[in-house]
């Protein structure tokens, strides 16, 4: 009951609802994560949806539109909240700066790059990242890396992208990785 309770007195904001963050999102709702803020910018299309938490219903509409529908459904205890912009270096730091965690689940090395960098150095936020997901190689090769005091990278850490190949089981074991990690960090671990 305590784990349960602290849960629900939780919050967790993810940047970007595509492959990870649609799917970390769903993730950490049935885990019972009472507040779960998203920020993307983006439109559900059918090129991606191999790897995304989203069908056809909602291909042309805002995925953080589409993402609150589906959370609803879920879990409507949850307390889900968005915002549809893009995040930018300079409102990345607005838009975290209340949440001690928060999810980075971009596709673009710089975008990650930039979001990490700024609430590391401008915020308390503890990131928990994404790298390296693509291709077909084995999901065993998946971790989940402390590599600071606050940032943690889930991932295989190699860029397979070349392959223009990104396939959902490997999207979703890395959600997994991070999902899980944001959950036990919020149980007061700290060890991947």
């Amino acid at each position: 009951m305590k784990m349960k309770r602290k849960l629900m007195q939780a919050t967790v904001a993810i940047a970007g609802a595509g492959g990870l963050g649609s799917n970390i999102a769903v993730m950490l709702a049935r885990s019972g994560i009472g507040k779960i803020f998203i920020v993307d910018f983006d439109i559900v299309d059918k090129s991606n949806l191999n790897r995304q938490h989203y069908s056809e219903e909602h291909l042309g509409r805002y995925k953080t539109e589409a993402l609150a529908e589906q959370i609803t459904k879920i879990n409507p205890s949850v307390n889900f909240t968005y915002k549809t912009v893009k995040v930018t270096e300079d409102n990345v730091v607005e838009l975290f700066k209340e949440y001690k965690i928060v999810c980075e689940a971009f596709d673009n090395p710089i975008y990650k790059a930039m979001l990490v960098e700024n609430l590391l150095i401008k915020t308390t936020a503890t990131i928990v990242s994404g790298s390296g997901m693509a291709g077909y190689s084995s999901g065993n090769n998946i971790q989940t890396y402390k590599k600071m005091s606050r940032l943690y990278v889930c991932g295989d850490l190699e860029s397979d992208i070349a392959s223009n190949c990104i396939m959902s089981p490997r999207v979703q074991i890395c959600a997994g990785h991070q999902a899980n990690m944001i959950i036990r960090l919020l149980l007061g671990e700290d060890t991947p």
